[in-house]
């Protein structure tokens, strides 16, 4: 394949409600979305990193310089050879970045499989038409607030509630949600590191809820630490900003840090490393689910493909796109019975929107192959 340009295209989506986690809230999403195109085929994706560090190591602006000082020589220098599957070994030298890496392979890949006529899904493995969606909601104003968001996510089908928490919320918008929704719906929670082992009593007073799992309690170096606090909760831990490789997940399922794995494909550096950690999961009898990052049409398309392969059993973050846009990039993903459609068109499946895409760009360099 013979990559003929690369765009990198700064965006800027506002969000339809304000969302707030421990690392802070937001009101729009900036993200630089990847266009690789060749003399057949154009491929794109976008970059999930957020403009400062405080998910990941990695943000915004420095995975702009990566990509076109470090990474695109690199590929540039394949030549005509290049696939996907050569992106990872090839930009293995470059330490780290693996949001970086994975937009550019996701990219390439995108535009691979349209010249195949293949679609991510059938690539990947999928063996389901559609996936449960399930719904994030952030750190609330007030309980009074929450209970009436959740109330329209479930009104709306979501097949799984999860509350963001952080120390001063937890507990009792926990409690809030199970007193007013009943036991039957599928709730957990995701504190995003904000935790120590030294809050393993206040954190087991979640186990009376019935939570299906507390998400990355703790900081993502400490996986001894997470495999002491799994003795002592009932609530099943997952693991996410800890699980960067399939080589992460095993270690951390041998030593029993995790029982549950979020498979977020930017985060471990592309779809392609996804699979294997699902696959070593699997190995394992481990469940995954989906983890989003506030994504496009672009990039929730891939991961709604993904969410397909057989050990996805969980619901995950592929909510639809009227959760966060109003006016999303390609054509809306739309909850149906609780779930979204895995696309089945070549490469990611759907198309951007020429238009809703040029309101929302505030910059462009275009760097020839």
């Amino acid at each position: 394949m013979k990559i003929e340009n690369v765009e990198l295209r700064r965006v800027t989506m506002p969000l339809v409600r304000p969302f707030r986690t421990s690392f802070g809230q937001i009101d729009h999403r900036e993200m630089t979305i990847v266009r690789v195109t060749t003399a057949n085929a154009e491929g794109w994706a976008e970059c999930a990193a957020e403009p400062d560090p405080l998910y990941s190591s990695e943000f915004l602006d420095g995975c702009d310089l990566v990509i076109r000082d470090h990474l695109l020589p690199r590929l540039r220098a394949v030549g005509d050879g290049l696939t996907a599957e050569h992106v990872a070994t090839t930009l293995a030298p470059v330490k780290g970045h693996p949001m970086s890496k994975a937009v550019l392979e996701t990219a390439i890949l995108d535009a691979q499989l349209k010249e195949r006529g293949v679609s991510f899904g059938q690539h990947l493995g999928a063996v389901n038409q559609t996936v449960p969606s399930g719904v994030s909601v952030g750190i609330m104003e007030s309980i009074d607030g929450l209970l009436d968001v959740v109330g329209e996510y479930l009104a709306e089908g979501y097949l799984r509630i999860k509350l963001k928490i952080e120390p001063g919320w937890d507990i009792e918008p926990v409690r809030a949600v199970r007193e007013r929704f009943g036991d039957d719906i599928l709730l957990q929670v995701d504190a995003n590191t904000a935790y120590s082992l030294a809050d393993a009593r206040h954190l087991a007073r979640l186990d009376p809820f019935n939570l299906l799992l507390i998400e990355q309690p703790l900081p993502e170096d400490d996986i001894l630490g997470h495999a002491s606090l799994a003795k002592l909760m009932t609530t099943p831990i997952c693991l996410d900003e800890s699980i960067e490789s399939a080589r992460d997940a095993a270690a951390a399922i041998v030593l029993g840090a995790c029982s549950i794995i979020n498979v977020k494909p930017a985060r471990v550096g592309g779809f392609l490393e996804a699979r294997r950690i699902h696959d070593v999961a699997a190995a394992h009898g481990v469940p995954v689910w989906c983890g989003g990052m506030l994504e496009t049409g672009i990039g929730r398309a891939a991961n709604v493909a993904l969410a397909g392969l057989p050990n996805f059993t969980l619901p995950g973050d592929t909510s639809a796109s009227s959760r966060y846009y109003a006016q999303d990039l390609t054509a809306p993903f739309v909850l149906q019975d609780g779930c979204l459609p895995v696309p089945t068109g070549p490469g990611i499946g759907v198309d951007v929107l020429p238009d809703a895409l040029a309101n929302v760009t505030t910059s462009r360099t275009d760097i020839a192959f």
